[in-house]
């Protein structure tokens, strides 16, 4: 009899072992349940960091040609008033120092035409008293006929007429040398009027070499592009720059958005208002929250790829900006464009395409075998896909299709 039983418990063994093993190992894909939940349909692109208003800092105008002697560096805090760029004025200090000297010897031929001038005044004065004079003691001559002979009579007249002749004579000399005494002065007045206006230009130039900052802010040094070297760099102590350069930015950092360019694809899915939630590169320990503030109507040619593409600026706000954003650091944002209530939600690389139908593969519960089930997939974003079909919430579908190997063998 025990014979009997043992046989019976070792058939039931081998039976057990046999069906197990008809079963199949335990399959070991990457999986996961299926959810039932809102869907939301994301766009996501990226863009750079840009203030709504920049004070832009530029080489000054009255300079010639100039060479940078130091910039602050990229990112520094400066106040009102700071200086932030510096440039050589050797040239103008060497200009200010011969207009001076041309001022100093102008100035003092000045002082000696008014002297000489003065000198030859006295003079010409002297000689009017002098010719009055001679005047009034020809008058005092000129006597009547009857007491005196008429040649004494006649000779007194011509000696009054001579006396006055030469009176006039240096009355018109000395209006004469007046005039031209004026004239001179005049002449030197305005020549030392134009030095000193040179001075004062050269002044002011040599001062504006010391750019100051017009207002607060983080200093966002700008690439110079007339460098030799294949890259661009950023002004530095050395370079040559031209009147009116733009050598950095002040940017507001109080307001900023984040810009970017849209395929023609979003452009319809996109409108103002809409939220988002913005990664920058440089920043990964938080997102940021935005708001969509502008949309392009038209569409710029991008001609740098080719065949040209089509592209919609696009403009997003940051609501919680803090003072670790920066001008020009990347970020990647994700918006908001649409929200499908209750939905069954699979990962999106849980759904293939296998002949032109949409498949997800079910894991039986043993975790032996999957079952391709045809679904439909309403909404589909690079995270999730909405779909309806024959799958119910917890079951398991697989993130890789079963039968990949057998594929790459075949």
């Amino acid at each position: 009899m025990k014979k009997i039983i043992a046989l019976v418990v070792l058939a039931a063994g081998i039976t057990a072992a046999v069906a197990w093993r008809m079963r199949g190992p335990v399959l070991t894909l990457a999986t996961a349940q299926v959810t039932k939940g809102e869907f939301v349909d994301i766009v996501e692109i990226r863009g750079d960091v840009r203030p709504f208003k920049s004070v832009i800092v530029t080489a000054p105008m009255m300079a010639g040609q100039l060479q940078i002697l130091n910039v602050v560096a990229n990112g520094s805090s400066v106040k009102a008033g700071d200086v932030v760029v510096e440039f050589d004025g050797a040239m103008l200090q060497r200009t200010i120092q011969e207009k001076g000297s041309e001022l100093r010897q102008a100035t003092e031929e000045l002082r000696q035409q008014r002297a000489q001038a003065g000198i030859g005044t006295e003079a010409d004065r002297t000689a009017l008293l002098h010719a009055r004079y001679d005047v009034d003691r020809a008058k005092l001559a000129t006597v009547d006929e009857g007491l005196v002979s008429k040649v004494d009579s006649q000779k007194a007249k011509l000696d009054l007429s001579d006396a006055d002749h030469r009176l006039r004579e240096a009355e018109v000399k000395d209006g004469a040398n007046r005039a031209a005494a004026e004239k001179g002065f005049g002449a030197q007045a305005n020549r030392i009027e134009k030095i000193r206006g040179d001075l004062d230009r050269a002044q002011k130039a040599l001062d504006a070499l010391k750019v100051k900052a017009p207002a607060d802010g983080v200093v966002s040094v700008n690439y110079n592009y007339q460098t030799s070297t294949s890259s661009a760099m950023e002004f530095r102590a050395g370079d040559k720059a031209y009147p009116g350069m733009q050598i950095l930015e002040l940017p507001d950092l109080s307001s900023v958005n984040l810009t970017a360019r849209l395929d023609e694809s979003d452009r319809g899915v996109l409108k103002v208002g809409q939220t988002a939630t913005i990664r920058l590169d440089a920043i990964p320990d938080r997102d940021y929250e935005a708001t969509v503030t502008d949309v392009s109507l038209l569409a710029r040619v991008d001609y740098s790829n080719w065949p040209p593409v089509k592209q919609f600026d696009l403009k997003l706000t940051f609501k919680d900006a803090d003072g670790r954003l920066r001008p020009g650091m990347s970020a990647a944002a994700r918006i908001a464009v649409g929200h499908l209530p209750d939905m069954l939600l699979v990962p999106a690389e849980a759904v293939f395409l296998v002949d032109g139908r949409a498949l997800v593969y079910r894991l039986s519960a043993d975790a032996r075998k999957t079952e391709p089930l045809v679904v439909e997939v309403v909404k589909r974003n690079k995270a999730q896909a909405a779909i309806r079909g024959p799958v119910k919430v917890g079951d398991k579908v697989t993130l890789t299709r079963p039968d990949a190997g057998e594929k790459e063998k075949k």
